[in-house]
């Protein structure tokens, strides 16, 4: 198999651009869960408790995404480099935010460490539930016909390597079964028709 050897340049992300996003994404995530909290309240407190009550979480969710594609991005740049390390990084940063609401160093500590292994450890084994992340230059169809290419074997040499059995008969099998049959026992097996289906 050929190795690919070729280096790849870096290309400079967008740092800000994608934070602002991403920190609009997120804020508008920790809107929905402010104010699935703020339904969830046994006091009538009135549309602004999304805002009021339960606001806090707005602002976490908001500042944990920023701060994750921030860091990311801006690791990135710096090291010129895109891999699980930027994410690691991302995810400490934001992790910490998330431990600031506790207000201690070790929750500070703590919940960085624990996001930013979780996360790096994500990315770097594919940075998918669903396995590794597919060549999108590839046609998915090409892909799969050498994929099916690149197992098949001949049924002649199926049935060297295994033998026949199992439901795995070469031609001619139920004549060279019933000379086998006659050698061994001296039994003449009538030929069967084919059963009609």
């Amino acid at each position: 198999m050929a190795t690919h050897t070729e280096e790849h340049t870096y290309h400079p992300k967008d740092t800000i651009q994608a934070a602002l996003k991403t920190t609009m994404l997120t804020g508008s995530v920790g809107l929905f869960a402010s104010a699935v909290q703020n339904t969830l309240v046994r006091k009538n407190v009135g549309p602004w408790g999304v805002f009021v009550r339960s606001g806090g979480t707005i602002g976490v969710f908001a500042a944990m995404g920023g701060t994750y594609e921030f860091v990311k991005n801006a690791s990135a740049n710096l090291r010129e480099k895109d891999d699980h390390w930027n994410v690691a990084l991302g995810g400490f940063f934001s992790g910490a935010i998330l431990g600031l609401r506790a207000r201690t160093f070790p929750a500070l500590l703590g919940y960085g460490a624990a996001l930013a292994a979780a996360m790096g450890a994500f990315e770097f084994t594919g940075g998918s539930l669903w396995g590794n992340k597919r060549d999108v230059t590839v046609d998915e169809f090409e892909r799969r016909q050498q994929l099916r290419k690149a197992y098949r074997t001949p049924g002649e040499e199926t049935l060297a390597e295994l033998g026949e059995g199992r439901g795995i008969y070469g031609p001619g099998y139920a004549e060279r079964r019933r000379e086998r049959i006659k050698e061994a026992y001296g039994i003449d097996v009538p030929t069967s028709a084919v059963p009609a289906s």
